[in-house]
Parts: structure tokens; C-alpha cells; sequence
């Protein structure tokens, strides 16, 4: 078995946005800027908001921080992000899920400018995903395919399970692991709560994509020998053993899955270090106006 190393790929790949944002920089007189909006204080939300702040800090990007309490209203926010599409100091526009009840996180998503969805959740990105054309990737899958890439992990004709079917991670997936490019070129069975059978679906791959937020879901004997693992879970834990006050869990059972996988991301220190490498790199693009002129 061999880490994934989410660590090592993303430091790599930190270094070399720097030193494109610096060019930025000198060539459009201003650094490549990234804002949040966040919505109450829920503790995973601050903690993921906090690391993409110090992250665009680290790369030599401006960042800036909207909060706003349980109680806006949709239409607030709303406001807020048409005044932040017409902005045209702003490369990435980004809005911290979930979202309390009463505001439609779909209306939220369509509302920003797809040309500053660094997320890639608008149906625009979407759509140009699915045909294979220049866009905004999600940026988890986005991270993925540049972990794969960094590992040079065999991809073409391999059966990929991709477990959960969200917008943000698991259909996205599907889609870029089955395209015809590298990484890619996959047979890919896309599957599910409702999957029948789902334990010998899984245990026919040859790479597992875990994202169905449960934590230790996968187990070892859903894993044939020499499988790839892509954990994407991030399941948090109430402990009084560290000093954050909670203990992070995958949707691997990483002890006993890592001794039949070839290749294993670890939680933390895996997928989710490579998500936010995906929204720099999404940033950075659209600051260099790569995608959307």
C-alpha cells in the first residue's frame, strides 16, 4: 500500500500558483481575489472558510470575508452576491455550504456569475463539464484528478465505483473519471443509498471513490486486492483525545482497507487539502481570464 499523499501534492502545487500569481500580479497590477460569503456559525463551515483564507494568503491571492448571521434573508443574500458578480476586482465567488432552511441553496448557486464559480456548482459549469468543454471543475473532483495525475494512477480502462451521487462530488466524478482524457477513460458504475447489491458492485473495482458521508462505510471486504482508494468523507467526531475537540473519520475503514489497496488517500491529509487546491486553481484561471474572456 501506498499513501495518496494530499499533503505533498498540494504544497507541490501551492508553490507553482504562487509563483503564476505573482505574474498576475505584475501583469494586471492586482493579486488574484477570492471572496466568501459565510451564513451562521456552524464549527465545520468556519474551519473550511478559515483554511481557504489562509490558503489564498499563502499563495499570494487577496481574500475577503463575508459573514452574516442565521437570521438573513434570501434576499440579502442575494443582493449581496449580484454586488459581488459586478465587481470586477473579484476573480472567484464562493458561498459556504449548507445554508440554513429558509434560504434556497439552488437559487443561491444559479444567482452567482458563472464566470466567477470557482466552486463549479452553477449549471453552466455543469454543462460545459459534461461536453468536455472549458470550464470551472468542481473543485473536489478537481483535486482528485490532479492527485491522480501527480501519482501517474492508471485510469484508462479501469472500472471506477464512484459510492454517492451528490452535485458536488460524486456525479461530477462520474462524469470526468468516464471522459476521454487522462485521467479518465474509465467504465464507471455511478452508485448509491438505493444500490442494489452495492457491496459486490464496489468489490468489482478497481478504483473507489467514497463519498456518501458515512463514516468507515467502506469496508475491507467491499475492496478487491490492489484497489485505489479516493476518500473523500470527512465525518466529524466529538473527542476529548485532541485539541481541536473533535477527531476527523473517512468513509474508509483506512486500518483494515489499506492493507488490500494498492493506493490509499488518508482523512485528513488526503482529498480535502487537494479541494482547496482545486479552488486556487479555479481562481487562478478565471484572474487569468483562461476559461471566460
Amino acid at each position: 500500500m501506498q499513501l495518496l499523499d494530499g499533503k505533498f501534492v498540494s504544497e507541490k502545487l501551492k508553490q507553482e500558483i504562487a509563483a503564476e500569481a505573482a505574474g498576475v500580479l505584475a501583469t494586471i497590477g492586482r493579486k488574484p481575489h477570492l471572496v466568501a460569503i459565510l451564513v451562521g456559525n456552524d464549527g465545520g463551515s468556519e474551519t473550511y472558510v478559515a483554511s481557504k483564507m489562509k490558503n489564498c494568503e499563502k499563495v499570494g491571492f487577496k481574500s475577503s470575508l463575508h459573514r452574516y448571521d442565521d437570521s438573513v434573508t434570501e434576499a440579502e443574500l442575494l443582493t449581496k452576491i449580484e454586488e459581488i458578480n459586478q465587481d470586477e476586482s473579484v476573480d472567484g465567488l464562493i458561498v459556504q455550504l449548507p445554508l440554513p432552511k429558509h434560504i434556497d441553496p439552488e437559487k443561491v448557486t444559479e444567482k452567482i456569475d458563472y464566470r466567477k464559480d470557482v466552486d463549479g456548482f452553477h449549471p453552466v459549469n455543469l454543462g460545459r463539464m459534461m461536453r468536455n468543454l472549458p470550464c470551472f471543475i468542481p473543485a473536489t473532483p478537481y483535486g482528485i484528478l490532479m492527485m491522480l495525475e501527480e501519482y501517474k494512477i492508471e485510469t484508462s480502462g479501469k472500472h471506477c465505483v464512484v459510492i454517492g451521487r451528490s452535485n458536488i462530488v460524486g456525479s461530477p466524478m462520474s462524469i470526468l473519471m468516464a471522459r476521454n482524457a487522462y485521467p479518465g477513460n474509465c467504465t464507471v458504475t455511478l452508485t448509491h443509498s438505493r444500490t442494489k447489491d452495492l457491496k459486490d458492485v464496489v468489490a468489482s473495482a478497481d478504483i473507489i471513490v467514497a463519498a456518501i458521508g458515512r463514516k468507515n462505510f467502506v469496508t475491507a471486504d467491499m475492496v478487491k486486492p490492489g484497489a485505489v482508494i479516493i476518500d473523500v468523507g470527512i465525518n466529524r467526531e466529538v473527542s476529548e483525545t485532541t485539541k481541536s475537540g473533535y477527531k476527523l473519520y473517512g468513509d474508509v475503514d483506512f486500518d483494515n482497507v489499506s492493507e488490500k489497496a494498492s493506493w490509499i488517500t488518508p482523512v485528513p491529509g488526503g482529498v480535502g487539502l487537494m479541494t482547496i487546491v482545486g479552488l486556487l486553481k479555479n481562481t487562478l484561471a478565471s484572474a487569468k481570464k483562461e476559461i471566460y474572456g
